[in-house]
Order: structure tokens, then sequence, then C-alpha cells
């Protein structure tokens, strides 16, 4: 299940070349209701992020998909509904070890999803920032990822990723108020 689109890549080639590389890729859900989108939203930064998260190494693409959505917002994918639309690498100096690059290819699915929701399963960092799903306007995402601003230059990289694809969904399918 390898993406053979890259969408774009943000290398901020703020590391020596020199340093060791740490990966981690993920896959991330672009969930199509209606004419509003499915995300991820935090509640204390103010920002909207794509359902999905870290590809284990005993996982493949799709399983981790269907993890992280099921995990991060409740939502249960519907396996046969998985389709590619792109991928986006990110380099940057690591923000938790010395000397080592964080590489992440981040693998976009369009999907579908059952009716019923479950229960989230956040991990600490992610009810510290208060995720929940929202249904929303895609326009309503793309200005509130378009303000935000962080102290942790880290997480405004990744911010500002999303905001991009969601630029190009909403181009792609034409979504609008």
């Amino acid at each position: 299940m390898d993406i053979e689109k890259r969408l774009f890549e943000i290398d901020l080639k703020d590391y020596k070349k020199t340093d060791s590389v740490f990966r981690r890729p993920s896959a991330r859900a672009i969930i199509i209701r209606g004419d509003k989108i499915a995300l991820v939203y935090s509640q204390r930064d103010k920002y909207y992020k794509f359902p999905g998260g870290g590809i284990h190494d005993d996982e493949d693409k799709k399983e981790a998909l269907i993890r992280e959505v099921r995990e991060e917002v409740g939502m249960v994918v519907i396996p046969e509904s998985i389709r590619e639309f792109g991928s986006v690498l990110r380099r940057q100096k690591s923000d938790k070890a010395e000397n080592t690059i964080f590489e992440q290819e981040n693998y976009y699915y369009f999907c579908d999803i059952q009716d019923k929701l479950v229960d989230q399963e956040l991990d600490d960092y992610e009810q510290d920032a208060e995720f929940v799903l929202r249904i929303v306007d895609i326009d309503t995402a793309i200005k509130a990822n378009d303000i935000y601003t962080s102290e942790v230059f880290f997480d405004e990289v990744m911010i500002k990723r999303e905001l991009r694809v969601l630029r190009m969904i909403k181009s792609q399918l034409g979504m609008s108020k």
C-alpha cells in the first residue's frame, strides 16, 4: 500500500547532514461527510489536524490508519473504502534528541466510516491538548490553522503542513461555503 504521489516536502534543513535520522511514518485520514470534513480539534490550542498518527513497526499503513482514527476520534474506518491521496515528507531537527533529524512521511488517505462512534483512546499529550472530533466546513479549519501560532516551533510546522493539505483538498474537491 505504498503511496506513489508525493504532495510536497517540508525540509527545514536546520540540522547537520551527519546527524542520525529518526523516522516516524504516519497515516492520516481524510473523512468527508457531505460538504464537511471530520478532523481532530485541539480545544486547548485551537487547531485542526487530520485524524491519524504513527505507524508501529509491526503495522502496515492501512492498519495504522484504522487504529489511529478509532483512537483519536472514535470513528470506525471501512477498510475497503481506503483510497490514496498522497504523502508529505517532513524533515527537521528533532525536538527530542540531540544530533538527530526527525523525518516523517505522512501518508494521507480518503476513507469512509461506519455510522457508529466508539470511545476515544487518547494518549497523555492528546488528552492535554483536549482532542475532540469536529465535523466542520473546510474553510473553518483552514482559517483556524492559518492564524495558529505556537511557542513550540515543532508543532507550528505540523499545523502548517495540515493547512497546506486542507487547501489542496478544498481545491481538488471544490469544497467551500
